[in-house]
């Protein structure tokens, strides 16, 4: 009776750490295969009454189309360059267009402002050390001479702190890249221990 228990407890440990193990490796497939889903739903009907992925492909094309010729083409540029200017100087809606337009600017554009890394001091004692992105090098314009601005990402979210400090405060991040560095702090900082682990793991 008793080793039948014992059996019994050691199976159902088994097929409990299965089970959870399952969830660890199918949850990151499943939800990014679904946000994959999520994007081509909505984008494939915003041409209504079309077949199933052809509205996708339209969109896709006009977008791919549009950024072609703003960026190969002098008519095509000049047409861009004048509806750029027109929303920005348009009351009530300059305001919301130049923010979303800064973010994207920010984030993929020409001007892009999240490339430089940099360790950020916010304690002395203790000593304590934060990742973030310096985003303007000198902050005179704004009468904080000698001050920068560095973006600190929060971890597993969109949203972030922007502080201003000495230039003093901070140094550059020389081991990683901008795409590391954002990958690091919105991991919470688990990227490279986990990524250390699984290169021991196959020595």
């Amino acid at each position: 009776m008793l080793h039948n228990i014992f059996v019994m407890r050691k199976l159902s440990s088994l097929i409990v750490r299965s089970f959870l193990q399952g969830l660890l490796i199918l949850s990151p497939v499943v939800v990014t295969a679904y946000l994959i889903y999520t994007v081509f739903d909505s984008v494939d009907t915003l041409i209504p009454s079309m077949p199933r992925g052809i509205g996708f492909l339209v969109v896709v094309g006009v977008i791919t189309t549009i950024g072609y010729l703003g960026t190969r083409l002098f008519v095509g540029r000049m047409v861009i360059d004048a509806f750029d200017y027109l929303m920005q100087h348009t009351p009530g809606i300059k305001y919301i267009y130049t923010s979303i337009k800064d973010v994207l600017d920010s984030f993929m554009g020409d001007k892009k402002r999240f490339n430089t890394p940099v360790w950020i001091c916010t304690n002395r004692d203790p000593e304590m050390w934060r990742i973030g992105f310096m985003t303007q090098k000198d902050l005179a314009f704004v009468g904080m001479a000698g001050k920068v601005s560095v973006y600190l990402p929060h971890s597993y979210a969109i949203s972030g702190w922007v502080v201003i400090v000495d230039a003093s405060n901070i140094k550059p991040v020389t081991k990683m890249n901008a795409a590391e560095a954002m990958k690091f702090a919105v991991s919470g900082g688990i990227t490279s221990s986990v990524e250390e682990e699984k290169h021991d793991l196959f020595k």
